[in-house]
């Protein structure tokens, strides 16, 4: 299965490229580019890209995506949520913990998993004050830092 960032930019292109109606006709087109994804996954990516539906000006509705500037305003949004939520972040390995402020676990993983590096395989929030990261083979806490820095340049130690 290809790597979740790879998937998204493939719906992206998809949909700028086709006039797709459905997320059946969008799970076709994604099989044929070697993409093995279920409805439940394609649905929760089209909610991470703010995907749309639009009039296609006849009696049917098509796919849209967000204009550049709003997904730049929602990456900020959601850039905003992690710097309010956060406490630290530390690492081991591969894996990494955020602790957060009470309450702002899900908030702080759901803008690590809206920021979409490939660094990342998954987050985890937990229960209240703690989000963990895990993070591809060969990437280090320090690495995965750097690319969070470069999308958060607020972003402190």
């Amino acid at each position: 299965m290809k790597e979740r960032a790879a998937r998204l930019k493939a719906v992206r292109n998809l949909i700028k490229t086709y006039r797709i109606e459905s997320q059946e006709a969008l799970l076709g087109y994604l099989q044929k580019e070697g993409f093995i994804v279920t409805q439940a996954t394609l649905s929760r990516d089209l909610k991470l890209l703010k995907v749309g539906k639009i009039s296609d000006g006849h009696n049917g509705y098509v796919y849209s995506l967000p204009g550049d500037d709003e997904q730049q305003e929602t990456e900020r949004t959601y850039a905003h949520d992690f710097l309010r939520g956060y406490i630290s972040i530390e690492w081991s390995g591969n894996m990494v913990v955020i602790k957060t402020y009470s309450g702002h676990s899900d908030a702080v993983a759901l803008a690590v998993d809206t920021l979409a590096l490939e660094d990342v395989l998954g987050t985890l929030a937990g229960r209240d004050d703690t989000v963990f990261v895990c993070l591809r083979e060969g990437i280090t806490g320090e690495g995965f830092m750097k690319h969070m820095k470069e999308r958060i340049p607020e972003l402190e130690d």
